[in-house]
């Protein structure tokens, strides 16, 4: 099980070509910034994703993510490397 930074679905592209959610769908909107690296999916199916950029839509605002390689735990044992002492 995950717990995710965004609720997005990983399947679903727009025309830009990077997957898109919600900032509503975040569980910290301050956390969803260009630039930061997030998990995003739902609590069954995760991936580490950048987010790209945030667009005003309406009374909401889209979040563009870019999908990053691997899985999530390659990016969690890179982690605890770093933080190792």
């Amino acid at each position: 099980m995950y717990r995710v930074d965004i609720t997005a679905d990983l399947n679903d592209e727009d025309h830009t070509g990077y997957l898109w959610t919600l900032l509503d769908e975040a569980r910290d909107p301050a956390r969803i910034r260009p630039g930061a690296i997030v998990v995003a999916g739902d609590e069954d199916t995760a991936a580490v994703c950048q987010v790209v950029d945030l667009v005003p839509a309406g009374d909401s605002t889209i979040v563009h993510l870019k999908l990053l390689p691997g899985l999530v735990e390659d990016y969690q044992a890179l982690a605890e490397r770093s933080i190792a002492s």
